[in-house]
């Protein structure tokens, strides 16, 4: 049987919208209702939105070599972890108004990694964490023609610091299974890869 979630969204009603933080980042202030599971409309609700804008990630895939390419770099968000704030990541990057996915993952993958793709597969999208943040991303999986693997790519003006790394299939699936991907959206595309790996090794040939 399928399942059909219990409210669509004309349950919920925004009542004020307004910005409270304007910086790198925006911060709108919403007053909002939603319907009850009881029946009924909740009281009027004040919650702060995080917006970033919607983003794109791409793993990009070796079928030749059974590898995938991925990126390390400094996140200031992960200053508190105590090994490291750098992580080993997907290539990924925010949509600009007018682009399509396709367009932000050849974009991306060529800034941050001298990275060319011949082919794309959608692998999942998703909200990081509706709670707090607006942001949707969407996940893909690239076919690999060429990479700048070794070394050190990046936007110009965007101060990106950005380390291209090879790693086998093998290897990068050892790295999730030894919980060294802190990151949701590595997580998620490693995971896909752990079950999809074979075929989609199988359907872009050995």
């Amino acid at each position: 049987m399928a399942f059909e979630l219990t409210f669509a969204a004309d349950a919920a009603q925004v009542l004020e919208d307004s910005i409270a933080y304007q910086g790198y980042f925006r911060m709108r202030r919403l007053t909002l209702r939603h319907r009850l599971f009881g029946g009924g409309w909740s009281e009027p609700l004040t919650r702060e939105v995080f917006e970033r804008g919607d983003a794109v990630g791409v793993l990009p895939y070796e079928p030749e070599t059974d590898s995938v390419i991925l990126v390390e770099q400094f996140r200031p968000g992960a200053l508190r972890d105590p090994a490291t704030p750098w992580m080993l990541e997907l290539i990924a990057g925010v949509v600009e108004q007018g682009e399509s996915d396709a367009e932000v993952a050849h974009r991306e993958a060529a800034e941050e990694a001298a990275c060319e793709l011949s082919e794309l597969l959608p692998i999942a999208s998703y909200y990081p964490s509706a709670g707090a943040c607006s942001e949707h991303v969407r996940l893909f999986c690239g076919r690999v023609t060429s990479a700048g693997v070794g070394g050190v790519h990046g936007a110009p003006g965007e101060s990106e610091d950005i380390l291209v790394h090879r790693l086998s299939r093998r290897d990068a699936l050892e790295l999730l299974a030894q919980d060294r991907i802190p990151n949701g959206h590595t997580l998620i595309a490693l995971q896909w890869l752990q079950l999809q790996g074979d075929a989609l090794r199988q359907r872009w040939g050995r």
